[in-house]
């Protein structure tokens, strides 16, 4: 609980920008509640007037009961303005708020480090920045006004009610206090399960974009009915705390009531009894039973607006978890790139490990010299990728140091290290929009001159020709209507306008058949020439001709060398080579 307050005060900060704006809210919403307190007494004054003349038997003042009705058209007309102004200014800074929120939020995803997306789903992720910055924002939008209504509405119903007769008002506020306990217990009770609620909606987000981004393939194995169990224990999870918070705050709205009946019905029975004893006129007796109302009236909006502020408070949590998340560590000084980058790279005794408890690198130590060529094999889970991911700055070693250039990586900043890299990755992403805005992402102020000479250079311009529209051609937002392998190619276009020092191949060809593989190779082995190159193969016929192969396993290093000098030594490697191409004895 004490931890949702503080997340709903954090809020202020994105109010604050907009306090002119927002004062004029509070200035509106106060004359709003002030006409409504005014309006039972106003309307009381013609009851009065006519029942006083009727009991002492002269004709009805006409003139005093029109002038009567004249304010009370006044107050009514004077009431539908500031509400209507209170409202569509209160719009204007919870949109404006929540703007910057998202804003907030977008920058603090860009700097988060990689390991955040690999622990949480993105599913998850993106209901904290869409569902619950909604939840937000609709409780701000509705419920702030009608809470600050409600209470200025309390305190000048109140103040009337002891105008008009203190010993019935005092009767009559004995049902705040007693609804205010009722409240706050219900509050408390059910709070925990709206925080459950939220999290079961982010899970339940994140279990069907896992689902729907890997459909082909649940329909490819069948899984459709397993799929579906787990669907329905996720969404039984939600409705469970779904039910839970709502039918438990549901319970302070009749009970709220409850406590505004009774004190209607005592009310009546002694105002009654006064104005027949002359003590109060029959016009004060309906203005404090309305004043009743006017007190009952903000108490069950605040308890039916409960539901909403308990889920905001739930989802405002939520959304600051992410804005409190740790953020990639920055340098105190950077050491700028060294002029110009000639692209070689050291590991010296670098350790690295995802948990702690479970060391997967040990003292990694090789050097590639400027415009060689570097491949990297080895059995899944030995390092590769891992290694690739300390290299570009994903994740940052335990101990030990990688230089580019002789310059340790840890000292530059991210985004540099990053520049010198070009990167082609076994999952190929597209995003939606044209193939020339695609490959240009790779450099966003390429000319059209330049994105085809990409494309030529990574064998796509042909493919690129025969599609509707050509370079113009709409990409869809799932990228399924090209196929895999020209996906890939449109990658390694990206890869190759971007023009990088050192080029990262991570399984390039893996999503091409033979043909276009050939084709990659020899794009591949022009867009490598004088350039450092860190190649991630299984298909060893793509690594022959490497500078160097690395062969890890259990993320060491257990041998190294040409392609022929590691079949000589009859090793590790010389196995996984056998295995793939060895026909008739002929490792050749």
């Amino acid at each position: 609980m004490k931890k949702g307050l503080s997340s709903i005060k954090r809020l202020g900060r994105y109010i604050g920008p907009y306090k002119a704006t927002f004062i004029l809210v509070i200035v509106f919403t106060i004359l709003t509640v002030a006409l409504n307190a005014a309006m039972p007494y106003v309307s009381g004054l013609p009851i009065t007037e006519i029942a006083r003349n009727l009991s002492e038997g002269e004709g009805v003042n006409f003139p005093y009961v029109f002038q009567c009705l004249i304010w009370i058209l006044i107050v009514g007309i004077g009431y539908c303005i500031t509400q209507f102004f209170s409202g569509f200014l209160m719009a204007a800074v919870v949109q404006h708020s929540m703007r910057d929120l998202r804003r907030d939020i977008d920058e603090k995803i860009n700097r988060l480090p990689v390991s955040y997306f690999d622990k949480n789903q993105q599913g998850n992720i993106l209901s904290r920045v869409t569902n619950d910055v909604d939840a937000v924002s609709n409780a701000l939008q509705q419920s702030f006004i009608n809470i600050v209504s409600a209470v200025l509405g309390i305190i000048m119903a109140v103040s009337m009610m002891f105008y008009i007769n203190i010993r019935l008002a005092l009767i009559s506020i004995i049902m705040i206090p007693l609804s205010i306990f009722i409240s706050r217990t219900i509050v408390g009770i059910s709070q925990k399960y709206f925080q459950g609620m939220q999290n079961a909606l982010g899970d339940l987000n994140g279990y069907v974009q896992e689902n729907m981004t890997g459909f082909s393939i649940l329909k490819l194995y069948g899984r459709e009915k397993q799929t579906l169990d787990g669907f329905k224990k996720v969404n039984e999870n939600l409705q469970n705390y779904g039910f839970k918070a709502t039918f438990i705050s549901g319970l302070m709205m009749p009970l709220v009531q409850l406590t505004a009946y009774a004190t209607y019905i005592v009310i009546a029975v002694m105002g009654s009894r006064d104005v027949i004893l002359g003590v109060i006129a029959v016009g004060q007796l309906q203005a404090m039973i309305q004043y009743i109302w006017q007190i009952s009236q903000p108490m069950g909006n605040i308890t039916q607006l409960s539901a909403a502020l308990q889920s905001a408070s739930a989802a405002t949590g939520r959304v600051f978890e992410i804005l409190d998340e740790s953020e990639e560590e920055l340098n105190d000084h950077d050491t700028a790139l060294p002029e110009p980058v000639k692209g070689n790279v050291t590991f010296e005794n670098v350790s690295f490990s995802y948990d702690p408890a479970k060391p997967l690198i040990r003292d990694l130590n090789f050097e590639v010299k400027a415009g060689q060529t570097v491949a990297i094999v080895g059995p899944t889970g030995a390092g590769k990728t891992t290694l690739i991911n300390l290299l570009m700055r994903f994740y940052d070693v335990n101990g030990g140091a990688i230089k580019l250039d002789g310059i340790d990586t840890k000292a530059m900043n991210r985004s540099d290290v990053r520049s010198v890299f070009g990167m082609v990755l076994q999952d190929a992403w597209l995003y939606e929009g044209t193939i020339a805005d695609n490959i240009r992402f790779g450099k966003l102020d390429a000319t059209d001159y330049e994105v085809v000479d990409a494309a030529e250079t990574a064998n796509v311009d042909h493919f690129i020709r025969t599609m509707p529209d050509g370079y113009e051609m709409e990409i869809n937002a799932e990228g399924d209507n090209i196929s895999l392998g020209q996906k890939q190619l449109l990658t390694i276009a990206r890869a190759v306008i971007s023009d990088p020092k050192v080029l990262i191949l991570d399984e390039a060809t893996s999503s091409v058949d033979t043909r276009l593989e050939a084709l990659i190779q020899k794009a591949m082995d022009k867009v490598m020439q004088g350039r450092t190159s860190f190649v991630i193969a299984h298909r060893l016929s793509t690594i022959r001709e490497a500078d160097l192969i690395l062969v890890m396993n259990q993320g060491e290093i257990i041998e190294k060398g040409t392609h022929y000098e590691l079949l000589k030594k009859g090793g590790f490697y010389e196995k996984l080579y056998n295995s793939q191409f060895a026909e008739d004895g002929d490792y050749d």
